[in-house]
């Protein structure tokens, strides 16, 4: 049978689609929220409740999720999610108030939690080690391309077909998906299309534990140090997302007052700046290997300090003078923000066997999307009274303190080397 040379490659690039479509999904939210306001009469702490529930969801469901990509398979496991995901987004089209909306976006966030875990998974399985950070670069950068199409495509549809069909036209392209990857997706040991040469020099270079020792337990897992290498960092790092992914158009509907189609000319720029942050995140850390002769763990490490110093510029968003400034801030956060969450995201596949990511991935993104709820309901409670300006200070501080985390966790060479002990 004929095979596909650089095979891993594409099912990189098919991660990247599954994570398009999930983050343009969700993020019509935030981009029909000052329409929703309007024509529903929600407040700004309601809302804080919507993107709350979606959060609440998503963050009981990643562990789930990653250990059920375990248990039964990506092919499988990620195409049902893919479906039901689906039918949550288009159950938006046809609520009645906010506590509706607040149903059908848990019920999105129950199913959407499966992403990260099932593409980390994926590439924990597909990629030598060396490789893995520049292919975990590609693939999130489908988490900013969603993002950044969400703005005109959602602004479109409502435009000329309401608001209620941007939401069922956003959720019904996960049906595509689920069908695609169910057709397309294997394991490297069983995919057809794979050569015998490709096959050996993923497996060849992939750093594995004794295949004999039986699979560590979820209590186990988390007791190791280098678990909560991960999770801390993604706990402080993921409001930045959470507020770019669902508070930037009522932002600047509210404090910069534009209008729908002002926000869908700027608000995808700082989902654009994200996609080159993620890129960035991948190559960076084999740019510090070669030119600083850094190990492979602290070249992802040293990135992520890089990164967190750069999210001091959109702390700065409350002294922007125009609004125009202000997305050029936004912009370098998103920028910051992809080059930290594809380094820290990296670690899990670097730290873990593939047979252990699945659930370490999503037991990490419960600790994050756990900073994201809060910080969401914190912004709901206070935006219309104290100002957004100071609560996007936070933003830079938080990851100043995941940064030094991260560094204190790992806690030297030691605990550089996978499955070194806790």
């Amino acid at each position: 049978m004929t095979t596909i040379r650089g095979l891993r490659w594409w099912v990189v690039a098919l991660i990247s689609l599954g994570t398009i479509i999930n983050y343009l999904s969700r993020n019509a939210l935030g981009v029909l929220a000052p329409i929703l306001k309007g024509e529903m009469g929600i407040s700004t702490e309601q809302y804080s409740y919507i993107v709350g529930a979606f959060q609440i969801g998503y963050t009981i469901m990643q562990p789930v999720c990653g250990l059920i990509v375990d248990a039964i398979g990506l092919r499988l496991g990620f195409a049902l999610f893919a479906a039901l995901w689906s039918v949550a987004g288009c159950l938006q089209g046809g609520v009645t108030g906010w506590l509706s909306l607040a149903g059908a976006r848990c019920l999105m966030g129950l199913t959407e939690a499966a992403a990260i875990p099932a593409g980390m998974k994926a590439v924990a399985e597909w990629f030598p080690d060396r490789e893995k950070s520049i292919a975990v670069g590609f693939f999130n950068v489908g988490t900013s391309l969603g993002a950044l199409i969400a703005p005109p495509l959602v602004a479109a549809v409502t435009l000329t077909s309401g608001w209620r069909a941007a939401f069922v036209v956003t959720g019904a392209i996960g049906f595509f998906l689920a069908a695609l990857w169910y057709a397309f997706y294997r394991d490297p040991s069983e995919h057809a299309l794979l050569s015998p040469g490709e096959r050996d020099e993923i497996l060849s270079g992939q750093t594995r534990p004794d295949g004999s020792a039986p699979k560590p337990s979820v209590r186990e897992l988390l007791a190791t140090r280098r678990f909560w290498a991960i999770a801390v960092p993604r706990f402080f790092a993921e409001p930045a997302w959470q507020t770019f992914s669902f508070w930037i158009p009522l932002y600047l509907a509210t404090e910069r007052h534009m209008d729908l189609k002002q926000i869908a000319l700027f608000a995808w720029l700082p989902f654009l700046a994200a996609d080159f942050g993620g890129v960035f995140g991948g190559f960076v850390a084999p740019f510090l290997m070669k030119t600083f002769g850094v190990t492979l763990v602290w070249s992802r490490i040293w990135g992520v300090v890089l990164g967190a110093l750069m999210m001091i510029g959109p702390a700065s968003i409350g002294l922007a003078a125009s609004p125009y400034t202000a997305i050029a801030l936004f912009s370098l956060g998103g920028f910051a923000h992809q080059t930290i969450s594809v380094l820290v995201n990296t670690l899990s596949a670097d730290l873990f066997d593939s047979r252990e990511v699945g659930a370490v991935s999503g037991f990490a993104g419960m600790a994050a999307w756990t900073g994201g709820l809060g910080f969401s309901l914190l912004v709901g409670a206070l935006a219309d009274t104290l100002g957004y300006g100071p609560l996007f200070g936070l933003l830079g501080v938080f990851d100043l303190i995941g940064a030094a985390a991260l560094i204190l966790l790992i806690g030297g060479e030691r605990h550089a080397a996978r499955f070194a002990a806790a």
